[in-house]
This record gives structure tokens, sequence and C-alpha cells, in this order.
């Protein structure tokens, strides 16, 4: 699955890895640090909580327009160095009067605003890789790759931000809410990574920064599709109609860092035994993980040396998992843990999903980007149906009064962990469908004049999607689970239905 990739590709993936681990370390824990160091409702803090998501990605919009003019290199830099402002700012334990919660929320804006520099702008630079014709085939396989790198961040960020807030509280003395700063504190140093990576791998990916002489004489060398006005409209309507409808994917799966983390909190059993607390550790995963790389590796690949050495990653990860496992050891689980489980799922089921398109398109059945996407939505909502099911006859939400007056949410049910483990499964196969295959779309549809401007419309619509995950926190409590989980089966619902109404419209311009 890797043959045949630009080297700018590793380079630009690991430097996202890097970011986005440090953002998810955050994101772990963001809407518990906010009901537990400010007294917050589970509303208000899923009003925060929705915007920031809003303003990550409203602003890559803002930055591919910039990108356009100053370049997406310099543009992409620049993010970082804002973001590392905002992280410093969020890691300083301030308390939670309201001095500390306006210098959160300036935290919150820097991160915001440098973050909308930096990915999209990023991604831009991605598929311009695959401009080169050589390349013109990997596309998808290369943003499937791409993805895979975000979620291997992804998958360390809930532990890493669980252990180093235990370290603060225990080795170091701090109050559990100070503790969470730690974990704020991870992100700042995964950015220096990140920028590391970029400036010493970057002579691979160059010539796609755009924005110097040298830059703007090769791209007036280069040939550039010409498209009529008439083109032009029709490709940014294709678009916009799926704009239109990822709002409600977005609203739907980022419900993980709100509602769904409300629910681990306080109906999830807090301990697990034998395989089952096997599922919480992450090294246990990554053995997962090597072990169905290394199966591929072992099929496809065409020396004796090759498959011995795949035979031998799968046997000692099988041994790894064997000694893991205690048949009776029980373990304590966090909320935030779950969230381990999606990019767990994406990195592992990535190089499966390209088999299946692979194969698919050999025979000339891949289905269109659009209609990955009409079916990501329907997985989606098959998703919240599991959790609909799962919710019946649960009791509603309860909060009562903590030692300091704020309010705090109560345990008040053991649902097996196994819910939200299946269902972090079902969202991701939705994901799989829809994100790194839409991203691909908009860079292989966009009009070249408005590529940046494009990608931001992607991002606006993921920023409008995430400003609706506050639903999530105004229904928590307001009405029954089963009711809650419902309204994100319906919309993902009529989200799909529309999409398959518009298809032909859509397919027109792939």
């Amino acid at each position: 699955m890797f043959e045949g990739q630009p080297k700018g590709l590793f380079a630009l993936a690991l430097a996202n890895t890097g970011e986005r681990f440090g953002y998810y370390t955050m994101l772990a824990v963001f809407a518990l640090f906010l009901r537990a160091n400010y007294g917050l409702s589970p509303a208000m803090a899923g009003t925060i909580y929705s915007a920031f998501l809003m303003l990550v990605y409203f602003f890559p919009l803002i930055g591919g327009m910039m990108a356009d003019k100053f370049g997406f290199g310099r543009m992409v830099t620049t993010g970082i160095i804002i973001m590392f402002a905002g992280y410093l700012l969020l890691s300083v334990p301030l308390g939670g009067d309201s001095v500390a919660l306006v210098v959160m929320l300036a935290a919150l804006l820097l991160i915001g605003f440098g973050t909308g520099l930096f990915k999209g702008n990023l991604q831009v630079m991605v598929g311009d890789l695959y401009n080169d014709p050589q390349y013109k085939d990997k596309r998808d396989a290369g943003f499937s790759i791409f993805y895979m790198a975000i979620n291997i961040g992804a998958l360390f960020a809930p532990t890493a931000a669980i252990k180093i807030k235990e370290y603060a509280e225990t080795s170091l003395g701090y109050s559990s809410n100070d503790a969470y700063h730690f974990s704020f504190a991870v992100a700042c140093a995964s950015l220096i990574l990140s920028i590391a990576i970029y400036y010493l791998f970057r002579s691979t990916f160059r010539h796609t920064e755009g924005g110097t002489k040298k830059d703007a004489k090769a791209a007036d060398a280069a040939p550039v599709e010409e498209l009529s006005k008439e083109e032009t409209k029709q490709r940014i309507v294709a678009l916009c109609l799926v704009f239109a409808v990822v709002i409600f994917f977005w609203m739907a799966f980022h419900q993980n860092g709100l509602s769904l983390t409300y629910f681990a909190d306080e109906f999830t059993a807090q301990s697990a035994e034998g395989l089952q607390a096997m599922c919480f550790n992450v090294w246990n995963l990554v053995a997962v993980i090597f072990i169905v790389y290394a199966l591929f590796s072992l099929f496809q690949s065409k020396t004796g040396k090759a498959k011995a050495a795949s035979a031998t990653v799968i046997l000692i990860s099988l041994a790894f998992l064997c000694m893991s496992y205690d048949a009776d050891g029980s373990i304590s689980v966090s909320a935030p843990i779950f969230q381990q489980f999606n990019p767990f799922y994406v990195v592992a089921l990535t190089p499966v999903s390209m088999a299946i398109f692979g194969s698919l398109a050999a025979k000339g059945k891949e289905p269109s980007a659009p209609r990955k996407i009409a079916y990501g939505m329907i997985v989606a909502a098959v998703a919240y149906a599991l959790m609909a099911f799962g919710s019946f006859g649960l009791p509603m939400p309860q909060t009562e009064m903590g030692a300091d007056g704020n309010p705090v949410a109560v345990h008040v049910a053991d649902v097996t962990p196994n819910l939200l483990i299946m269902v972090y499964l079902v969202l991701t196969f939705g994901e799989l469908l829809l994100s790194p295959m839409g991203i691909s779309f908009v860079s292989k549809v966009a009009p070249p004049k408005y590529k940046g401007m494009m990608m931001g419309g992607w991002f606006v619509a993921t920023a409008i999607g995430n400003q609706l995950v506050v639903v999530g926190g105004l229904l928590w409590g307001a009405v029954p689970l089963w009711v809650c989980w419902s309204v994100f089966l319906g919309v993902c619902l009529v989200a799909a239905v529309f999409m398959f109404a518009m298809m032909k419209r859509l397919e027109k311009v792939c």
C-alpha cells in the first residue's frame, strides 16, 4: 500500500501526526476539564467545546485564502507558531475564576487560528504532490495513508492525557483540576516535533509550498487545466453540495468528545477484566495493528525473506498479547480512554479498506467518492441506532453538589464498555468512507484557481458541523438518552437520502 507514493507524502504525514497527537491529547480531557475546573453545566461545557471545534475548522477558510496569496508553506509554519502560543497559555494552571476563563478562551482562539493556517494548507500540499502524472492514480490511496498517519497520533493521545494527569496528581502533588494542564502541555512538545520533521524533510515537498518567485515561474511553465466558467460553476456547486452533507456527519461524529464521553463517564462500567481489559491498553492495540499489517505483508511479499520477517512480526506480537492477558486481573477504566478506539480502528482498518477498494477498482466497480460519502452517512446512522438501542431503560443523567459548591456528574449505571467499543468501530467505518475520500474529492475537483478556498470550504462545513455538536450537550439530561441518540440517527439518514438524490450531479464532475 505504500509503494509508488511520492516521498513528500510521508514527510507531510509525519509532520501532521505530531500536531494531531498534541491536539487530541488536549481534546481527550477538554470537556471533562471544563466541567471540573469551572463548574460548568453539560450544556455550557458543550457550548464552549463545540465553539472551539468550530473555530478549528472554520479558520482553514481564511488560511486557504491567505495561502492562495502568500504560499502554503509559509502559512503552515506561521500556524505552528501561533498554535504553540495557544497551547502554552492553556498549559498554565490559573485556577477556575473569571480571569482564568478569559485566558483559556484566548488560548482557544490562538489554537483555532493557528490550526486554520496549518491544517488545510498542509492537505492542499499533499494533494499537489499528485499533480505529477506518475502519481495521478495514487491520490485516493495517498490520502488514506495520510489520514491513517493522523490517527497514529490520535491513538496515543488519550493514554498520554490520562497518564500525564495522573503523574501530576500522584508524583507532583497537583490538584485534580490543575493536573489537567499538564495534559495540555503535551501539545507544546508535539508541535516542536512536528516543525522539526517538516523542516528536516522539506526538500521532498518544497515544490508544493508556493509563494516564491521560483515557484511562480514553475507554475507558469507547467500546464494548467483550463476550465470554462460553466465547468468552474459546476464544480463549485458540486463541492458545496458535498459540504452541506458532511456538516451532519461531523455533528454526529464529534459527539465522541462530548455526549459519548459523558456517557462513558456517567453510564459505562468503570472497570474491565480479562480480554476486555486488554482493549484499554494502547500497547495491546499497537500489537494488533502490527499483526494486521504483517498479515498483509505476508501475503503480498514476493521474497522468502520478506515473508519470514512478516511471520516473525506476527509471532512476536501474538506472544506479547499472550503475556499481557490476565484472566483474573481487573483494571480501572477512565472515560477519556474510549477515544483511543476510533484512531485505533482507522489505523488498523485503512489497509483493509484500501485492499477492498483496490480490488473493486481493478474490476471497474469501485464506488465514486460522492457515493462513498453517502454510504458513510448510512453507516454513521447505524452507529447511533446501536446507541439508542443500548440506552433503552437507562435513567436520566444526574448531578449533585460537590464540596466546592460546583455541580458534579453522578455515575448512575454500569453499561458494558463493549457498547461504546462497538459504536466507535461502526463510526470509524463511516469515517473511512467519508473523510479521506471527501478530502481527496475536494483536491481533485476544486478549480485550480480556488484550491485553497475550496479546501477551506471543506473545513467550514466541518466547522458548522462541529458547532452543531453542542446539540449533544443541550440534549444531555433534557431528554431520555435513546431520544438523544435518535436525533443523530435521524440527521445522518436525511443527509444520506439527500446525497443519493444529488448523485448524478456529483458524479458528473468526478
